[in-house]
């Protein structure tokens, strides 16, 4: 669904004068330039990002010529609110982590697990926050969640926010429908759910739209085995005022990339999953290392 961006990159590459053959794109269907990538023997090495069951066919499929793979892939990313954390200033940033690229994103934290003697002060300031996100054009700078990529897309979402309300989950704010005014586009409501448990589907799948999940949890070690209990491991948060304290619930948690007290991105660190969520590493040295074979020559001394 992203061929356009990446014809203007390639645009961008021409006019900066970049030469030919450098930089080569195939736009195409992923049953028939993906298949044709993963089975052709001239291809040593594969880097896809994508869903997870994507990702197992390339890997099927790259396995009969020994290709290397990265796989970067789905999540299901936990944030952890600990009990001393600024709620002022961690539910913001929650509610940006979970709705970031309008929830379509592999390292959305959708599951927002929270101190349960906070649970009302939490629901509060999530109310608050998100009745003031902007749903609607991308092109506008104040626009925080925009359309889903498809309606197909739109309609996965709106079933996962049904499957939500039917296994017993409260709707905080948003719900099923499109937001008023907003009925021509493949537009959602920006959805929370409280009285979440983990074994909910909401909370297990990847939904790859504007959908959290709040949980609650009495001890810092039931946070951590929840943070856990996840098919996935590509990211996670961890918000409290102790830094020392964030860092230790932060190493504890299996996921590739953990973020504390922090919302961004360094390309110079290793980015990647762990179980689900992926095979290899991105950025860093780490992800240069991926495209390269060591090669030893040994000669008589």
């Amino acid at each position: 669904m992203s061929a356009q961006q990446t014809q203007l990159i390639l645009e961008c590459f021409h006019e900066a004068g970049l030469p030919k053959g450098v930089f080569n794109i195939v736009n195409g269907l992923g049953e028939v330039v993906g298949a044709e990538i993963s089975r052709n023997p001239d291809i040593a090495k594969i880097s896809f990002t994508g869903s997870t069951v994507v990702g197992k066919m390339i890997a099927k499929e790259a396995v009969n010529t020994m290709k290397r793979v990265t796989l970067e892939l789905g999540g299901k990313s936990p944030n952890i609110i600990l009990d001393d954390a600024d709620l002022s200033k961690a539910i913001p940033m929650a509610i940006a982590a979970a709705f970031m690229n309008s929830g379509q994103a592999c390292i959305a934290g959708t599951r927002l697990l929270v101190p349960e003697n906070k649970l009302e002060e939490v629901k509060n300031l999530v109310t608050a926050v998100v009745s003031k996100t902007i749903v609607g054009d991308p092109k506008n700078e104040t626009t925080s969640v925009g359309p889903m990529v498809s309606q197909k897309q739109y309609e996965r979402v709106q079933n996962y926010i049904k499957i939500g309300i039917d296994e017993g989950a409260e709707i905080l704010i948003g719900g099923l429908g499109k937001p008023e005014g907003l009925e021509n586009g493949n537009f959602v409501k920006p959805t929370v759910f409280v009285n979440v448990n983990n074994q909910m589907r909401i909370a297990r799948e990847e939904i790859f739209g504007p959908v959290l999940s709040i949980i609650t949890y009495k001890t810092e070690e039931e946070a951590i085995e929840i943070a856990n209990d996840t098919t996935y491991g590509l990211q996670a948060y961890v918000s409290s005022e102790n830094e020392e304290r964030a860092y230790n619930v932060a190493s504890q948690i299996n996921a590739g990339r953990v973020q504390v007290n922090v919302l961004g991105h360094d390309p110079m660190a290793p980015f990647g999953g762990f179980k689900q969520s992926g095979i290899g590493r991105e950025f860093g040295i780490l992800g240069l290392e991926a495209y390269l074979e060591p090669r030893t020559l040994i000669r008589k001394q």
